[in-house]
């Protein structure tokens, strides 16, 4: 096990500092020039000269790179080009809000993926299976660009229930969770379905049903909690997508969080502002997908990790 622990912590090293200097490398090979924009266009070649000099972007990129590297060796984010402060100061501000998002989107999805999943399942065949898998069509099809403009002109404009956009309004949170949720439940929706029929037909269920329990005990008492393991495996893998498609949620909604503030700085050409987001977004992507490796590893004592038991 400890084996195992320490080979994901040099992977997912390996996997941030390639991410690192990815998209460090991107950003400055992309045309537009931050100078340019914090000056404008009607500024003098000197004052352009000198704000360069002074922000370090007349260094070649390479010594920029091991610069950069050497900061975040001392947990040294920067400092943002246009807000002028560091980094990490301005990140922690926006990021209680994605963490809202992120948390409301996940209790949407795991609400709507358990029951839509499991009657699926139990009504094979049935109506109630066909309007499940259809949602879970749906919901997989549908972009987040699409459904939130969708919820907007139903229960905004159209009902007028729900603030169109913002954090601030009672309410708020729905439309965003709604939409960034949907298509999280779709995939689980189907996953537990098919994990469930499988974990339906084994020979301890059949035994539980001789015994004289009722449906639904056998269903929550012994079948359910045998179909979650793949299900906790997609979840914790589905997790990183939620963090991508919160930024395209967040510009749709206006909503104040780390996806919105990684576009702003993309438009601002604000370098370490952008890095410091997806450097976030990459670091909770890996951690997560860990924490679900070991997490199924103690839920199911069956699993073997390089020839050691886990339990």
């Amino acid at each position: 096990m400890i084996q195992y622990l320490l080979g994901r912590l040099v992977s997912a090293a390996i996997v941030v500092l390639g991410v690192v200097i990815l998209v460090f490398s991107l950003i400055h090979f992309i045309p537009g020039d931050p100078v340019e924009v914090m000056l404008g266009e009607s500024a003098q070649s000197a004052d352009r000269a000198q704000l360069r000099s002074q922000l370090g972007l007349d260094k070649p990129v390479t010594e920029q790179l091991w610069g950069y590297l050497a900061g975040l060796a001392r947990l040294n984010l920067g400092d943002s080009l246009h807000a002028h402060r560091p980094v990490l100061d301005v990140m922690l501000e926006r990021a209680p809000a994605t963490v809202k998002l992120a948390l409301s989107a996940l209790a949407v999805a795991v609400l709507l993926a358990l029951p839509l999943g499991s009657i699926a399942a139990i009504r094979r065949g049935s109506l109630w299976d066909q309007l499940a898998i259809g949602f879970a069509t749906l919901g997989v099809s549908i972009p987040n660009f699409v459904m939130g403009p969708l919820l907007i002109l139903l229960f905004s404009f159209v009902l007028g229930w729900l603030p169109v956009s913002g954090a601030d309004a009672p309410g708020s949170i729905i439309l965003p969770a709604l939409t960034l949720g949907t298509a999280m439940a779709a995939v689980l929706a189907r996953m537990l379905r098919s994990t469930l029929l499988e974990v339906l037909g084994e020979d301890f269920i059949r035994t539980a049903r001789a015994k004289g329990l009722n449906e639904l005990h056998v269903v929550l008492g012994h079948a359910l909690g045998n179909a979650m393991l793949p299900v906790i495996t997609l979840l914790g893998l589905q997790l990183g997508v939620l963090l991508a498609g919160a930024v395209i949620t967040e510009i749709v909604f206006s909503w104040p969080g780390l996806g919105s503030l990684t576009i702003e700085s993309i438009e601002r050409r604000d370098y370490p502002v952008v890095q410091g987001c997806v450097l976030l977004i990459s670091l909770t992507y890996v951690m997560v997908n860990s924490l679900t490796d070991v997490a199924y590893a103690w839920l199911d004592p069956r699993i073997h990790y390089g020839g050691q038991d886990q339990c």
